[in-house]
């Protein structure tokens, strides 16, 4: 009951083309493909400063109180450029 078999999977497609028209599915593939790359490089950033977190050494540097910039990096195939970003603080208030 679980599987689908050949004629299921062309009427799901065929269901699709009808729903969303020829020409918006293959943007809508690439812009799925985009964010499942820009996720794994995410979850691969913070892996990696997990443990760049651990090797850290316990006293802050002396120039700790001016927040750095950071920049995101572009995920690999896309089309936009790095960007820096500034982060927010803790003493900002909300109005």
């Amino acid at each position: 009951m679980g599987r689908l078999g050949p004629t299921e999977i062309i009427l799901i497609l065929v269901i699709l083309v009808l729903l969303f028209g020829a020409k918006k599915l293959p943007d809508m593939a690439r812009s799925l493909g985009k964010s499942a790359r820009i996720l794994k490089s995410e979850a691969k950033a913070m892996k990696s400063d997990g443990k760049k977190d651990e090797a850290a050494p316990a006293d802050p540097p002396a120039d700790a109180s001016a927040p750095q910039q950071r920049t995101i990096q572009a995920a690999p195939g896309d089309v936009t450029s790095s960007r820096p970003v500034a982060e927010p603080t803790d003493h900002t208030t909300k109005r």
